[in-house]
């Protein structure tokens, strides 16, 4: 009878020894059979130290086999709780705060802003050292490690991360995310992307955070595949890794997929000889114009998805050929439950209730139950057993679901409703650009007002009255932005994603 993938560490376990885990540039090969000692090593070292399967250890490290292999061994025994190695020192205080946790591991030498913080709170520093392969990723604890037997007394029901939410418009949530949740999201995203023990992920997705801990790295597991984890994104050495591992794809966020088309024209060999099966999007709307693109200069399709950190991740994907993908969609329900909250009244989708817009909800195994020690947040968004995404949305005829903004985020121009995302869209499809992001300012007479951020590609001028006049030809005029401004670099988020709420302020707009 096969083991029974319910917590991480059976999942690990079902996985043949001499498969290869995972492979970082400049680094050994991993095996399973390598990763499961060192879970079991972990958890003899941690255990050491009195520390139970509740408690919560911070993981502050950069990307890489040590990042992946330490993530996966404290998830699997313990509750882990990712960090972004780039937070500043106050930042630290407020995450280890809020999570309470017992330990944070930090790789030796470094992250001095997360080591201040845990000092100053008084919270165990774990270092971690590393040389290359796993027997020599170490962790500075000292134990008689042949007094101890491994045994895992994980369920499906524990806790194996935290993350908070992005925080934009409000204090960021903790998201709690069992192993079933994240067992669950696994097997959604591997099925939805028919992955199987060939296939090999080059993730480069920030790995504190869920996109690249869960379809970049559990996804690829679930089915005994394997990973490629560089140091980091880089739009320079990204061909430079494809010739070398050889993938069979790639997941990212819509500016690392620009950015990497960008070079496209000049690695048009690497691209030929080493053809990808898919490329994956999510976490943000991806342009219809860079999809396009995208399957041109690598001659394969691309799977746009939606996912949120509340689900694990993914709710909905455009499925694989030869069944129909929708540039400008993100497809069908893909694990969860998905329907539409409009009036009061839950709207699934069916032949008869196309194209009403409402509020998307989702309900399912890999959504968590409901955020920590934030009773207002989870009456507000965890109703009769669904989770309330915040984002608006509509079926069309074949069930794909099309995001039309953010609720939050949705421009109230003197009573005039706008999807910014609806203004992304459209510049985006001009010649002469790049990046576009559309965003509110505040004004006294209107309440908000639009507008909006390009980026133009290499080599290209145009003047922003061009693009105010473009826009006119294919907005109302209500939906045309007061200013168009013509910049070097939009700001982004620590996973890539353009930020729009705030936008104004970072970029020195001047409110009227």
């Amino acid at each position: 009878m096969p083991l029974t993938k319910n917590t991480l560490y059976n999942l690990i376990l079902s996985i043949n020894k001499n498969n290869i885990f995972i492979q970082s540039p400049d680094e050994s090969e991993i095996t399973y059979g390598e990763l499961l000692n060192y879970i079991d090593k972990t958890f003899n070292q941690l255990s050491f130290l009195k520390l139970k399967k509740e408690d919560r250890i911070a993981i502050v490290l950069g990307n890489g086999s040590a990042m992946a292999s330490t993530f996966i061994a404290v998830a699997s025994n313990y509750t882990s709780c990712p960090l972004n190695p780039s937070f500043t020192e106050e930042e630290f205080k407020f995450y280890y705060d809020d999570l309470k946790v017992s330990a944070v591991i930090i790789e030796e030498n470094k992250s001095m802003e997360a080591r201040e913080a845990a000092k100053e709170l008084n919270i165990k520093i774990i270092n971690l050292t590393k040389k290359g392969a796993l027997d020599s990723i170490k962790l500075d604890i000292e134990i008689d490690e042949s007094s101890k037997t491994y045994s895992s007394d994980s369920n499906s029901d524990d806790i194996a991360m935290i993350l908070h939410t992005s925080g934009t418009t409000s204090r960021p949530k903790m998201v709690p995310l069992s192993h079933k949740n994240l067992m669950a999201s696994a097997r959604n995203i591997s099925n939805t992307l028919n992955l199987n023990k060939d296939d090999i992920c080059l993730n480069i997705m920030p790995m504190f955070h869920i996109h690249g801990l869960i379809a970049a790295i559990l996804a690829p597991i679930y089915q005994s595949g394997s990973i490629v984890t560089p140091s980091g994104f880089d739009a320079l050495k990204f061909f430079r890794w494809i010739e070398e591992f050889k993938p069979t794809w790639y997941t990212a966020v819509p500016t690392m997929h620009q950015a990497i088309l960008s070079r496209a024209p000049r690695n048009i060999k690497i691209i030929n000889n080493n053809p990808l099966k898919f490329i994956r999007s999510s976490s943000a709307s991806l342009p219809s114009t860079v999809m396009e693109n995208l399957e041109k200069a690598f001659n394969t399709c691309v799977i746009e998805s939606y996912g949120m950190t509340e689900a694990a991740h993914q709710m909905t994907s455009n499925p694989l050929p030869p069944h129909k993908r929708k540039s400008g969609s993100v497809g069908l329900a893909a694990g969860p439950k998905v329907a539409l909250l409009c009036k009061g009244k839950i709207i699934n989708y069916d032949k008869e209730n196309i194209n009403i817009t409402g509020q998307i909800i989702i309900k399912g195994e890999n959504v968590t139950n409901g955020y920590i020690n934030n009773l207002k947040a989870n009456a507000e968004s965890f109703v009769n057993g669904w989770f309330l995404t915040g984002d608006e949305g509509t079926f069309d005829k074949d069930g794909h679901l099309k995001i039309t903004g953010r609720l939050k985020e949705i421009i109230n121009r003197g009573g005039e409703k706008i999807s910014p995302k609806e203004i992304d869209e459209i510049l985006l499809e001009h010649k002469s650009v790049q990046q576009a992001v559309a965003f509110s300012v505040p004004h006294e007479k209107l309440g908000e007002d639009l507008f909006a951020a390009v980026v133009l590609k290499d080599n290209e001028m145009i003047k922003e009255d061009d693009l105010k006049a473009y826009c006119k030809n294919r907005l109302t005029k209500f939906k045309i932005p007061r200013k168009i401004l013509i910049i070097d670099e939009i700001p982004k988020g620590a996973t890539g994603k353009l930020q729009r709420i705030g936008l104004a302020e970072k970029l020195g707009v001047k409110i009227k």
